[in-house]
């Protein structure tokens, strides 16, 4: 018979309670790691690992005894053999099973017709090894080392593990038979062995890198994931030609995991403190600086830029993670004291929820981290679709966040391509989306964006022009312009494409030329590398007949890229620096974003003519002068239709503290980049105007009159207290008043009388019946003590 005891600790270990997971992994370790905390163990009874899976009770390791009794008189010598086997008869049991992408846990049988665990150590599972500990005893035991010598460095970094020299003997079996990931088996370890293996191994490494090539996996609520998905894009080194990785083409249902996992976690990390998220960004630029080798040539392998471009790549997106370092401040809303009689009104600036982003190829880490702390550390959860075509520095920023500490949830990755687009454009779960990318990409994005009430901001389709005055520095202005032309191979949004020279261009040609043809045209990995290949075989190809477009309209081709082979990488999308002269308004070159290491040059007479060029184009990114005067520049500066201005600057794109500015068709959406106005795009405003006053009577109502200031009154006096009689004395400027039962009290515009005992005419009285029909008439009539008399 069951004792109190018994039925008491039966009674305390409570079921999981049900709930939606990510997938099946996250199903079981939330199972398990809450039935540990009950005192019992989770096994898994059936499994079809796509479907369903069913778990059961381990019986908290109770053994049943199935030896025959031993007369010891008898003498006989009992043979050995196994003391019995686990009770696998509890009645508890739990069900997942995939609905709709997701693992829904419902509860079969929540109860036990056993104890509760008192030592969750005592169970048999406490003394199996992780897949970790697992590969440390292959990796030793390679090494020469002994089971009991094994046993002693793994109990060095997990003094809890409680396996025996037998455990590491079978572990050997297996390996020899072949099995190298040794499974869990199937009950779930105590949590407290997990934590305790901190010993570091090169099995740390994902097992995604692990394949030849890998293919990239999906980053769902905190853990990386090999997408379902049969299909894959090949990622491919834009100077050998090499697969590099796979990016699967994550599916709809993985998709909506991702969305609601940041779902699931917004609730919490919004009311995380401000504070705590600013540790999180410090802690993730410390990490961004010590990995920054591995993202740069990461970025030049999968991107193909020369590695100081990837370097600088990487730099511009670090200071943004900086300037999120310094939320508190950037976030605060507005305060104002006493806007009335005892009231203040302040604004507060809330998350907007799940947000999402979709980055270019051309800056894998950059525009990544244009993001993602400044969405992260306002309080959104945040989902990124990093490029297909460059993936890698995405993964590594992501490992790096969860490293940092980033809860589960709150940064999830997908990939694919334009049905993810689609998917994160129509999801009413998203609140707001980030693009970067071409001009019709861009806009497309944008409009199925909004249709569906969604913020965006999209930086899209790019021409960057730069002014030469004839007073400009020779060697100053031919080395901005060479830097910003053929840099990163031309591929990023503020390359300088056009450079107008006023009042002629021959002083600058052959020098111009001269500079270019000094560049380095190599692998991005090679030392020396000024310019590497463009991303892909199409872009490269694209290019090529945008030049031969040029020439057929009329321009002159006074260098030419397009023929350029360089040793041991015959294979890559190499194009060297090409210079075009005349070119003019009406050629296709001109009117066609290139994207690549091509630099069009123009004439204008005059300044003015310059910048009416310029503000006919239709893209408004950057505009640049060089110039020694001061006026000229102001002039430039004052008239030029274009987002982001420089001055003797080729480049003028801002630091993070200041919004990245595209205008007209360079931007789609009502607020740019990081800065404030990145800021104010993932919150939104909630201001509350609140009043603390006391009550006078016992019972929590007032007989005051409402706030005198809420009802746009001016009293001449202060109202009197109310005498005991029914005789109530007001004074107040003349308004129209409704008492809760419709009754109203009129009073004609007049002068009021004062406390020294003038009078107001009798027009002023006047009858007030009220709708209720209670036959109460009150009547107002003048005073001889006071200046108004309400009599019922």
């Amino acid at each position: 018979m069951t004792s109190y005891m018994e039925l008491n600790d039966t009674l305390e270990m409570l079921p999981p309670p049900p709930g939606s997971f990510i997938d099946r992994e996250e199903l079981i370790q939330h199972v398990g790691e809450f039935a540990l905390s009950q005192g019992y163990v989770v096994t898994i009874k059936q499994s079809k690992k796509d479907k369903v899976v069913v778990l059961g009770c381990d019986r908290g390791g109770v053994y049943r005894n199935r030896r025959k009794p031993v007369d010891e008189s008898s003498g006989e010598l009992a043979r050995k053999r196994k003391t019995g086997s686990r009770l696998t008869n509890c009645p508890f049991e739990l069900v997942g099973k995939k609905e709709d992408g997701l693992w829904v846990l419902t509860v079969k049988n929540g109860s036990h017709n056993h104890e509760a665990l008192k030592d969750i150590s005592e169970h048999p599972s406490a003394r199996r090894f992780t897949e970790k500990e697992v590969m440390l005893i292959k990796e030793m035991t390679e090494a020469g080392l002994k089971p009991r010598q094994i046993l002693k460095r793994l109990r060095q970094s997990n003094p809890e593990l409680l396996s025996t020299p037998k455990h590491v003997y079978n572990v050997k079996a297996k390996l020899r038979q072949g099995n190298l990931t040794v499974r869990r088996l199937k009950t779930l370890r105590p949590q407290a062995s997990v934590e305790g293996n901190s010993q570091p191994s090169t099995t740390n490494e994902p097992s995604w890198r692990k394949r030849c090539p890998p293919r990239v996996p999906n980053l769902i609520g905190g853990r990386f994931v090999d997408s379902q998905s049969s299909i894959s894009v090949d990622v491919i080194n834009p100077a050998t030609q090499q697969v590099v990785s796979q990016v699967p083409l994550t599916t709809a249902e993985e998709f909506k995991a991702a969305v609601f996992a940041a779902k699931r976690a917004f609730p919490t990390w919004r009311n995380t403190p401000v504070t705590t998220r600013q540790r999180i960004m410090f802690k993730l630029q410390e990490l961004i600086r010590r990995d920054v080798e591995k993202i740069a040539l990461n970025i030049t392998t999968e991107q193909g830029k020369a590695l100081k471009d990837a370097y600088n790549d990487v730099d511009r997106g670090l200071e943004v993670v900086e300037h999120a370092c310094g939320m508190a401040t950037l976030q605060m809303g507005d305060f104002a004291s006493n806007i009335s009689n005892g009231i203040d009104s302040y604004s507060i600036r809330e998350p907007l929820g799940v947000c999402a982003g979709i980055s270019p190829h051309n800056f894998p880490a950059m525009i990544p981290l244009w993001m993602i702390p400044i969405a992260v550390t306002c309080g959104n959860t945040f989902i990124l679709k990093p490029s297909e075509k460059a993936p890698g520095a995405c993964m590594l920023l992501a490992e790096l966040a969860m490293e940092a500490g980033l809860p589960n949830g709150v940064l999830n990755m997908v990939h694919g391509t334009n049905d993810i687009v689609n998917a994160i454009c129509d999801d009413e779960n998203i609140k707001a989306v980030s693009f970067v990318g071409s001009d019709a990409a861009g806009r497309y994005v944008h409009e199925r964006a909004s249709a569906s009430g969604k913020r965006i901001q999209a930086n899209i389709g790019a021409k960057n022009f730069a002014v030469v005055m004839p007073d400009a520095n020779v060697d100053a202005t031919l080395n901005a312009l060479v830097a910003a032309g053929f840099g990163a191979a031309g591929q990023r949004c503020t390359a300088v494409s056009t450079v107008i020279f006023v009042g002629g261009s021959k002083l600058w040609e052959d020098k111009l030329v001269e500079r270019a043809k000094a560049l380095k045209v190599n692998a991005g990995t090679e030392p020396g590398a000024d310019v590497g290949p463009v991303i892909c075989k199409p872009v490269k190809e694209r290019i090529c007949k945008l030049i031969q477009a040029g020439v057929d309209d009329g321009a002159r081709l006074v260098l030419d890229g397009r023929q350029i082979v360089v040793p041991q990488f015959e294979l890559g999308n190499f194009i060297g620096p090409s210079v075009l002269f005349d070119v003019t308004e009406d050629m296709e070159i001109y009117k066609e974003g290139v994207s690549g290491p091509v630099l069009l040059c123009m004439q204008a007479n005059s300044l003015d003519e310059a910048i009416n060029i310029i503000n006919r184009n239709k893209y408004g990114v950057g505009a640049s002068i060089f110039t020694a005067s001061g006026a000229a520049a102001r002039k430039f500066q004052a008239e030029i239709e274009s987002g982001q201005v420089g001055i003797n600057v080729a480049v003028p794109a801002p630091l993070p503290f200041v919004s990245f500015t595209g205008s007209k068709g360079s931007f789609a959406g009502d607020l740019n980049f990081y800065g404030k106005a990145g800021v104010h795009f993932y919150t939104q405003i909630k201001t509350v105007t609140q009043q603390w006053k006391d009550f006078l009577n016992g019972d929590g109502a007032s007989a005051e009159f409402p706030s005198q200031d809420l009802l746009g009154l001016t009293p001449t006096m202060q109202p009197p207290d109310f005498p005991s009689n029914d005789t109530v004395s007001l004074g107040f400027n003349s308004r129209d008043f409704s008492n809760g039962d419709g009754a109203s009290l009129g009073l004609n515009d007049g002068e009021f009388s004062s406390s020294d005992g003038e009078s107001l005419p009798e027009k002023h009285s006047k009858d007030v019946t009220p709708n209720s029909g209670d036959g109460i008439s009150p009547t107002v009539s003048p005073s001889n003590g006071l200046n108004w008399t309400l009599n019922f």
